[in-house]
Protein backbone atom coordinates (compact mmCIF):
# COMPACT_ATOMS: atom_id res chain seq x y z
CA UNK A 1 0.00 0.00 0.00
CA UNK A 2 2.84 2.38 0.82
CA UNK A 3 4.34 2.02 -2.65
CA UNK A 4 1.05 3.16 -4.25
CA UNK A 5 0.94 6.19 -1.95
CA UNK A 6 4.49 6.98 -3.02
CA UNK A 7 3.33 6.88 -6.65
CA UNK A 8 0.60 9.39 -5.82
CA UNK A 9 3.09 11.60 -3.97
CA UNK A 10 5.73 11.62 -6.71
CA UNK A 11 3.14 12.12 -9.45
CA UNK A 12 2.03 15.24 -7.58
CA UNK A 13 5.62 16.51 -7.45
CA UNK A 14 7.16 15.69 -10.79
CA UNK A 15 5.11 13.41 -12.98
CA UNK A 16 6.80 10.98 -15.32
CA UNK A 17 10.13 9.80 -13.93
CA UNK A 18 8.95 7.85 -10.88
CA UNK A 19 5.72 6.82 -12.59
CA UNK A 20 7.64 5.27 -15.51
CA UNK A 21 9.80 3.34 -13.04
CA UNK A 22 6.67 2.01 -11.33
CA UNK A 23 5.18 1.04 -14.71
CA UNK A 24 8.35 -0.98 -15.36
CA UNK A 25 7.86 -2.64 -11.95
CA UNK A 26 4.25 -3.43 -12.87
CA UNK A 27 5.37 -4.93 -16.18
CA UNK A 28 7.86 -7.09 -14.26
CA UNK A 29 4.99 -8.33 -12.06
CA UNK A 30 6.25 -6.66 -8.87
CA UNK A 31 3.27 -4.28 -8.64
CA UNK A 32 -0.36 -4.42 -9.65
CA UNK A 33 -0.72 -2.53 -12.95
CA UNK A 34 -4.20 -1.21 -12.05
CA UNK A 35 -2.89 0.13 -8.73
CA UNK A 36 -0.01 1.85 -10.49
CA UNK A 37 -2.32 3.33 -13.12
CA UNK A 38 -4.86 4.68 -10.60
CA UNK A 39 -2.15 5.98 -8.26
CA UNK A 40 -0.35 7.78 -11.08
CA UNK A 41 -3.57 9.30 -12.41
CA UNK A 42 -4.70 10.46 -8.97
CA UNK A 43 -1.33 11.97 -8.15
CA UNK A 44 -1.10 13.77 -11.48
CA UNK A 45 -4.61 15.12 -11.11
CA UNK A 46 -4.10 16.21 -7.51
CA UNK A 47 -0.95 18.08 -8.54
CA UNK A 48 -2.88 20.06 -11.16
CA UNK A 49 -5.88 20.65 -8.93
CA UNK A 50 -3.79 21.93 -6.03
CA UNK A 51 -2.71 24.90 -8.15
CA UNK A 52 -6.21 25.52 -9.46
CA UNK A 53 -7.95 25.43 -6.08
CA UNK A 54 -5.15 27.20 -4.25
CA UNK A 55 -5.30 30.17 -6.61
CA UNK A 56 -9.01 30.17 -7.51
CA UNK A 57 -10.52 33.49 -6.45
CA UNK A 58 -7.17 34.72 -5.08
CA UNK A 59 -5.28 35.33 -8.27
CA UNK A 60 -6.01 39.00 -8.91
CA UNK A 61 -2.57 39.84 -7.51
CA UNK A 62 -1.23 38.73 -10.91
CA UNK A 63 -2.68 41.95 -12.34
CA UNK A 64 0.23 43.76 -10.66
CA UNK A 65 2.51 42.38 -13.37
CA UNK A 66 2.51 44.65 -16.42
CA UNK A 67 2.47 41.99 -19.13
CA UNK A 68 -0.38 40.08 -17.51
CA UNK A 69 -2.37 43.19 -16.70
CA UNK A 70 -2.13 44.32 -20.33
CA UNK A 71 -3.17 40.90 -21.64
CA UNK A 72 -5.66 39.93 -18.93
CA UNK A 73 -8.75 40.11 -21.14
CA UNK A 74 -7.05 38.23 -23.98
CA UNK A 75 -5.87 35.51 -21.59
CA UNK A 76 -9.31 35.13 -19.99
CA UNK A 77 -11.06 35.05 -23.38
CA UNK A 78 -8.57 32.54 -24.81
CA UNK A 79 -8.86 30.22 -21.81
CA UNK A 80 -12.65 30.35 -21.76
CA UNK A 81 -12.85 29.67 -25.50
CA UNK A 82 -10.47 26.69 -25.28
CA UNK A 83 -10.87 25.44 -21.74
CA UNK A 84 -11.93 21.87 -22.58
CA UNK A 85 -9.02 21.29 -24.94
CA UNK A 86 -6.57 22.94 -22.54
CA UNK A 87 -7.76 20.82 -19.65
CA UNK A 88 -7.65 17.59 -21.61
CA UNK A 89 -4.15 18.36 -22.90
CA UNK A 90 -2.80 19.65 -19.58
CA UNK A 91 -1.24 16.40 -18.34
CA UNK A 92 0.45 15.83 -21.70
CA UNK A 93 2.24 19.18 -21.74
CA UNK A 94 5.30 19.15 -19.47
CA UNK A 95 6.20 22.68 -18.56
CA UNK A 96 2.56 23.79 -18.68
CA UNK A 97 1.14 21.65 -15.91
CA UNK A 98 1.22 24.60 -13.55
CA UNK A 99 0.52 27.30 -16.13
CA UNK A 100 -2.72 25.76 -17.39
CA UNK A 101 -4.36 25.31 -13.96
CA UNK A 102 -3.22 28.84 -13.02
CA UNK A 103 -4.66 30.24 -16.27
CA UNK A 104 -7.91 28.37 -15.61
CA UNK A 105 -8.10 29.80 -12.09
CA UNK A 106 -7.34 33.26 -13.48
CA UNK A 107 -10.11 32.91 -16.10
CA UNK A 108 -12.67 31.65 -13.59
CA UNK A 109 -13.20 28.19 -15.08
CA UNK A 110 -15.95 26.37 -13.21
CA UNK A 111 -14.50 24.00 -10.59
CA UNK A 112 -16.64 21.00 -11.58
CA UNK A 113 -15.52 21.36 -15.22
CA UNK A 114 -11.88 21.70 -14.21
CA UNK A 115 -12.00 18.72 -11.86
CA UNK A 116 -13.79 16.32 -14.20
CA UNK A 117 -11.78 17.14 -17.32
CA UNK A 118 -8.56 17.09 -15.36
CA UNK A 119 -9.37 13.62 -14.01
CA UNK A 120 -10.06 12.39 -17.55
CA UNK A 121 -6.78 13.92 -18.72
CA UNK A 122 -4.85 12.35 -15.83
CA UNK A 123 -6.29 8.90 -16.55
CA UNK A 124 -5.42 9.24 -20.24
CA UNK A 125 -1.91 10.43 -19.32
CA UNK A 126 -1.29 7.55 -16.91
CA UNK A 127 -2.74 5.05 -19.36
CA UNK A 128 -0.68 6.36 -22.27
CA UNK A 129 2.55 6.17 -20.30
CA UNK A 130 1.71 2.69 -19.05
CA UNK A 131 0.88 1.59 -22.60
CA UNK A 132 4.19 2.91 -23.93
CA UNK A 133 6.20 1.28 -21.14
CA UNK A 134 4.35 -2.05 -21.06
CA UNK A 135 3.79 -2.57 -24.79
CA UNK A 136 6.64 -0.68 -26.44
CA UNK A 137 9.25 -0.77 -23.69
CA UNK A 138 10.83 1.90 -21.49
CA UNK A 139 13.16 3.02 -24.31
CA UNK A 140 10.29 3.62 -26.77
CA UNK A 141 10.55 7.42 -26.75
CA UNK A 142 14.30 7.34 -27.32
CA UNK A 143 13.72 4.93 -30.23
CA UNK A 144 11.61 7.54 -32.05
CA UNK A 145 14.11 10.32 -31.38
CA UNK A 146 12.61 11.93 -28.26
CA UNK A 147 15.49 11.12 -25.96
CA UNK A 148 18.76 12.86 -25.24
CA UNK A 149 19.61 16.32 -24.00
CA UNK A 150 17.55 18.15 -26.61
CA UNK A 151 14.37 16.40 -25.46
CA UNK A 152 14.17 18.95 -22.63
CA UNK A 153 13.95 21.74 -25.21
CA UNK A 154 10.52 20.53 -26.30
CA UNK A 155 8.78 21.50 -23.02
CA UNK A 156 10.60 24.85 -23.00
CA UNK A 157 9.43 25.58 -26.54
CA UNK A 158 5.88 24.53 -25.61
CA UNK A 159 5.87 27.01 -22.72
CA UNK A 160 6.97 29.87 -24.96
CA UNK A 161 4.46 29.01 -27.69
CA UNK A 162 1.67 28.59 -25.13
CA UNK A 163 2.18 31.99 -23.52
CA UNK A 164 2.43 33.73 -26.89
CA UNK A 165 -0.77 32.03 -28.03
CA UNK A 166 -2.52 32.74 -24.76
CA UNK A 167 -1.87 36.48 -24.88
CA UNK A 168 -2.67 36.88 -28.57
CA UNK A 169 -5.94 38.69 -29.21
CA UNK A 170 -8.52 36.59 -31.01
Amino acid sequence: MLVYLSIVFFAILEGEIYYVAMCVAAKAGKLDWAGVLISGALGGSIGDQLWFYLLRGRIHWLDRYGWLARHRDAVVDRVKANQDLMLLACRFLPGLRIAIPVACAYAGVRPIRFTLLNLVSALAWAGAIMLVVVRLGPDALAAIGLGGWWGSLIPAALVIVFFRWLAKKQ
